[in-house]
């Protein structure tokens, strides 16, 4: 049995994107939905007995039409070619209010042959090409469908958490006895586990974040754990297998460096135990290159420019097609030596490109033998009255309104008229 496990799509993220003129749709949309038909692809050609998707189809929890449709395009692509697929409701799938339609529920209502969606915890048995497969399902769960209010009112955060991982434990336990032992049985869950390390999706929480431990989800009764909600790819346990497929696309520079893609997972029989053996292997897709350049250009550079495009020429292949930061460290004699345009045409074969600097600025001694950066506001007041030889009682004056004005903007309020 070859199962494609893979999560965390996000369809919608646009930033560092451009209008695409053939298609109008934004550039970082068509990315994400490449990467998708990479796994679409692979999974047709290679006719796996089911895709297994964790979790977080889009990043805002009402999807645009549009959006809505080219997911489902790739969608119906697999089941028109035979590979059943099943659907995991993330945390960004659900509606902002109780009652509301989940983003992939659209599935379920019209009866789609081979897609199953899961937005509340089960037990799945579901026909493949090499035989039925269990899949218990964890999906994302709010605080109020597990707790009540009553019971969390004189809680604090991490006591509603403990509690949390109590329900949700449960809830795991109570499906893996609901198994049938013989068959092949998998966890799909979208949980933070403790101790994966985290990629973007720091930036895209909503609201608090209940974590569990992975002694809470690596049960014996499943061959593999499927996870979904943190972006980096990463394999928490081997026995059995505790795994997160991470985002299938980069969506920010905080994972330039990381590989993006899907697992293939394999369950077979082992004819010498008789148990089932399980192998899993990470297929990258090609997704869009980030890219941070950091030139440094020291004191007494005669053409600040050239030093800069040079860097950038080294990099011509790199910064191809991709998203550029270029970051420009400089001193602050050199810094209108810089040309714009020259830069930016530099960076003209970039997909999308931003440029800073860094201007190190020289620390000036004006008052006595301390810098304004070692007083405090109040103290360079005092001593630059004192350099201005302003009258005693002038200069208590003024001291004391702007004390009161330090105070005023400390605290955020408007200043006296």
């Amino acid at each position: 049995m070859k199962i494609v496990h893979f999560a965390d799509l996000h369809l919608g993220v646009e930033t560092y994107g451009r209008p695409d003129p053939a298609t109008g749709l934004s550039s970082r949309l068509l990315d994400f939905l490449a990467a998708l038909d990479q796994l679409v692809d692979y999974a047709l050609e290679n006719k796996v007995d089911l895709v297994l998707f964790c979790g977080d189809a889009y990043k805002s929890r009402e999807p645009t039409p549009t959006q809505q449709r080219e997911f489902a395009r790739r969608i119906n692509r697999l089941v028109q070619g035979g590979v059943p697929v099943f659907l995991l409701t993330g945390n960004h799938d659900l509606p902002n209010a109780f009652g509301r339609a989940t983003a992939t529920e659209i599935f379920d209502t019209l009866a789609v042959n081979r897609v199953y969606v899961s937005s509340r915890p089960d037990v799945y048995r579901i026909p493949t090409p090499s035989g039925p497969l269990q899949i218990a399902s964890l999906p994302w769960l709010r605080r109020s469908a597990l707790l009540s209010k009553e019971e969390t009112k004189d809680l604090d955060f991490s006591q509603i958490n403990q509690r949390m991982q109590e329900v949700l434990t449960n809830i795991v336990a109570a499906n893996a006895a609901k198994l049938d032992p013989t068959l092949p049985a998998i966890l799909a869950a979208h949980v933070w586990v403790v101790g994966a390390k985290v990629g973007s999706e720091k930036t895209m929480t909503i609201g608090q974040e209940h974590t569990l431990l992975p002694s809470n989800i690596a049960h014996p009764a499943f061959d593999y754990i499927a996870l979904g909600h943190i972006h980096r790819r990463q394999v928490l346990e081997t026995s059995p297998p505790v795994v997160y497929a991470g985002s299938l696309e980069r969506l920010n520079f905080g994972e330039e460096a990381d590989d993006k893609g899907f697992y293939v997972v394999d369950i077979e029989p082992d004819k010498e135990s008789g148990r089932r053996k399980v192998s899993f292997d990470f297929h990258p897709v090609a997704g869009r290159r980030f890219l941070t350049l950091n030139v440094n250009i020291e004191p007494g550079e005669a053409d600040p420019t050239t030093a800069v495009t040079r860097a950038l020429s080294e990099q011509a292949d790199s910064i191809s097609e991709g998203i550029v930061r270029l970051n420009i460290s400089l001193p602050a004699e050199l810094e209108g030596q810089l040309k714009e345009s020259e830069l930016r045409n530099a960076l003209k074969e970039a997909h999308y490109f931003t440029i800073a600097r860094d201007i190190k600025r020289e620390t000036r001694l004006r008052l006595g033998n301390l810098s304004a950066e070692e007083l405090t506001p109040l103290e360079a007041l005092k001593a630059y009255l004192d350099s201005k030889k302003v009258a005693p009682e002038r200069a208590k004056t003024l001291l004391d309104y702007g004390e009161r004005l330090i105070v005023e903007h400390s605290a955020g309020e408007e200043p006296p008229s």
